[in-house]
Formats: structure tokens, C-alpha cells, sequence
């Protein structure tokens, strides 16, 4: 049985979790924060959230990791520290 998009999105927001951890620290701004929206259930988007100096360098890597991880991306720049990644999968 092959797995809904919502699951595939939610396996692949821990990985992201663990991998960039060290941006994620529970005490202080995380640097990475993750969202799954699914308002259209057709097409779930993972949002990888990136608000930091210098986001589009860490935005790089993870647009890298989740595509190395299957999914397919875009990127929504709202400055130079606030960048957006959008992963989805089928």
C-alpha cells in the first residue's frame, strides 16, 4: 500500500527536523520552522520557513535535501532574511 501525500510530507518534515536540528533549538527563535498545509487535500505543501541572516544560503541546503528526498520544490523570498522553501510530492 503506497502511502497518502500528507504522510509522505509528514515523514519527510521529521527528516528535515533532524538533519537541520541545530537550527531548531527549543529555547530560543528557531531559525527553521515547518508547516504542513493542507487546505487542498490534493496537494499538500510542506513549508520550510527559513528567517535568519543569510536565509537563502540554509534555504540552498534544504532545497537540496528535499529534493534529494523526492520532493519537488519552490521558493517564496519575502527579504533577505525570510525565505520560504515549498515541497510537494505525489
Amino acid at each position: 500500500m503506497t502511502k497518502e501525500p500528507i504522510e509522505v510530507l509528514d515523514d519527510l518534515a521529521n527528516q528535515v527536523a533532524d538533519e537541520f536540528e541545530a537550527y531548531r533549538q527549543p529555547d530560543e527563535l528557531k531559525d527553521v520552522s515547518l508547516v504542513i498545509e493542507n487546505s487542498d487535500e490534493e496537494r499538500p505543501t510542506l513549508i520550510v520557513h527559513v528567517d535568519r541572516e543569510d536565509a537563502e544560503s540554509l534555504a540552498d541546503r534544504i532545497d537540496e535535501f528535499l529534493r534529494e528526498h523526492g520532493a519537488r520544490t519552490e521558493r517564496e523570498r519575502h527579504s533577505a532574511t525570510d525565505v520560504r522553501v515549498l515541497a510537494t510530492v505525489d
